[in-house]
């Protein structure tokens, strides 16, 4: 697994498509994902530091997890598959059991960025679609 950090959200200005862009901790490649704009904008408003009235729904589940006194240990964006990224968060338990979840990469990275949970990426999927 390769260490990951959110480098940027872009808007491809011929697809109008929302991009998160990762960046390789330990090394220069970058891996763009495809993101619906809710998403985008919920990563964008806890990144500004936007303090919104009423909870988000990745707010809310932050909240939730941690009531249940679970933490986000880590998320894994650990697939490829017909052009779709697909991503588990791995929750710790107060039991020290480790809970894992499939999400899409879009709200995974959204709760880590509320959580600072760290972002890795299955080798093999950045090989195969990361940028330099």
């Amino acid at each position: 697994m390769i260490g990951m950090e959110l480098s940027k959200i872009i808007i491809d200005e011929k697809s109008q498509e929302q991009v998160v862009v990762l960046k390789e901790k330990q090394g220069s490649r970058v891996l763009p994902i495809i993101v619906g704009i809710n998403e985008a904008l919920a990563i964008r408003i806890k990144l500004s530091n936007v303090d919104p009235p009423r909870p988000l729904t990745h707010d809310l589940i932050k909240k939730i997890i941690e009531s249940l006194e679970i933490t986000v240990e880590r998320v894994v964006i650990d697939k490829l598959i017909n052009a779709t990224f697909h991503a588990k968060l791995f929750l710790k338990k107060l039991d020290g059991s480790t809970v894992i979840v499939d999400a899409r990469p879009s709200d995974a990275i959204a709760l880590a960025v509320r959580t600072g949970a760290p972002v890795f990426v299955e080798d093999e999927i950045l090989e195969r679609s990361a940028v330099k």
